[in-house]
């Protein structure tokens, strides 16, 4: 019987050891610092917001552990022997082991701010964030959140719910335009000034001045203005949480350097999760995989080649979803914020500005390579499939109304969408009939 040890209890290292358990009699310990059980990272913004409670976010019963023989340790790992095959922790306790799991997660990116590790600055990425965050917005009259992704329009909506006026800085030109393509970048930054955000585009932080009790007090713009807040949340992206393994024998880079296998450099040592960076990055994939869904397939994927059937990470194309305050978003393959010169796009756009629709394909082939939607949702098995079967546009087009996940939706931009196509290629034109709609084809 092997003694199979993990260091992380999130969606990664808890769905390793859950499949471990499934397909072996393995011991199997998972050690986390942040809590005693898995919780649903995701929602977090929830519990601020009042719509749950932790224990509402934890997805087993906490009996359900020691049933499946999952023993959890409380415990911060701060030095691993790779030769000995043992962990020491804060606390003086070694654990040893015969394979370990590295599932360390993200921690929030901090670029050297004077006043960065102020009381009242915090990103928000653990569950510990939560708590500070709680304390120090209380009785607040502003905040500043700093970075324009993902997190800081959830932490936005989470200060928001609370009436708490916020200034949103964004470096770039337009929110999140390395990812989101002109037209849905523009959607975003009108959605963000309706929900009465102060949007500060092309604006960076310089500083965070403090007040005569050490919090702080102020935001200094790379403008030289001067925004008084008491709370700054810092959220300009997450970065591998890996800082414990730099004196080790492991090989890192930004990440935990991993092969398909997820095999570190050390026999018997893997990682899974956020804290992994793929030396030989899968086509259209990213290096670093920082996303619930991949997160857990790569539980999956090693649990698989630990108990004896050596399985390569296959994830196939890519995916994400979020939601921009009352906007949902959905992204399938690839579709980057600047459309290369072998791509062309057709792009719809309700009139309310609040629901549009991108497809990509390659110029020269017509092969689909990525769909963006934003207020509408498509059947995720549908457009997976069309991506891996390398779906023409003429097949898309002509089935997209099997994607649609609201059929009382069709009318409002199908026809829109067969319009603009009929007008690309009108010797394999698509039957349309009526319909409103701002078109669009980007060549």
């Amino acid at each position: 019987m092997k003694k199979i040890v993990i260091i992380g209890n999130g969606i990664s290292g808890i769905t390793a050891a859950r499949h471990i358990r499934k397909l072996s009699a393995d011991q199997i310990t998972v050690i986390s610092s942040e809590t005693d059980h898995f919780f649903s990272r995701t929602a977090l913004m929830y519990i601020y917001m009042g719509h749950l409670k932790y224990e509402h976010t934890k997805p087993y019963e906490d009996w359900f552990w020691k049933k499946n023989k999952i023993d959890l340790v409380r415990g911060f790992v701060i030095n691993i022997d790779i030769d000995k095959k043992v962990l020491r922790l804060k606390k003086g306790r070694e654990i040893g082991y015969d394979v370990l799991i590295l599932a360390t997660g993200s921690k929030s990116n901090k670029f050297g701010w004077p006043g960065q590790d102020l009381p009242g600055v915090q990103g928000l990425y653990a569950y510990q964030d939560l708590e500070t965050m709680e304390v120090h917005t209380r009785k607040i009259d502003r905040a500043v959140i700093v970075g324009g992704g993902l997190i800081g329009i959830e932490m936005a909506e989470m200060l928001l719910s609370r009436k708490i006026p916020v200034t949103f800085l964004v470096r770039e030109t337009s929110f999140w335009n390395v990812v989101l393509p002109p037209e849905e970048s523009e959607m975003i930054n009108r959605h963000i000034l309706e929900h009465h955000v102060d949007l500060r585009l092309e604006t960076e932080l310089k500083e965070i001045l403090s007040d005569e009790n050490g919090r702080a007090s102020a935001a200094v713009t790379n403008h030289g203005e001067e925004i008084s807040c008491q709370f700054v949340g810092l959220t300009a992206g997450v970065n591998p949480n890996i800082e414990f393994l730099k004196a080790s024998k492991i090989r890192t880079d930004r990440g935990i350097i991993v092969n398909k296998y997820f095999e570190t450099n050390i026999q018997d040592v893997y990682a899974i999760g956020d804290c992994a960076q793929f030396e030989v990055p899968l086509p259209g994939r990213r290096p670093i995989e920082q996303v619930w869904y991949t997160g857990r397939m790569h539980g999956e994927t090693v649990a698989r080649t630990i108990c004896g059937k050596r399985t390569a990470y296959q994830p196939g194309p890519w995916f994400n979803s979020a939601k921009f305050f009352d906007i949902e978003y959905q992204v399938y393959g690839d579709i980057k914020g600047k459309i290369p010169e072998n791509e062309a796009h057709i792009y719809w756009e309700h009139p309310n500005g609040r629901q549009a629709i991108r497809i990509a394909y390659d110029r020269s082939t017509t092969k689909l390579l990525g769909i963006n939607l934003m207020g509408i949702r498509y059947r995720h098995e549908v457009c997976d499939r069309w991506l891996k079967a390398g779906a023409k546009l003429y097949e898309v087009i002509s089935n997209l109304k099997h994607a649609n996940f609201d059929p009382e939706f069709y009318k409002e931009y199908e026809d829109e969408i067969l319009e603009i196509y009929n007008s690309r290629f009108p010797d394999r034109t698509v039957r349309s009939t009526s319909g409103r709609g701002l078109l669009a084809v980007f060549n």
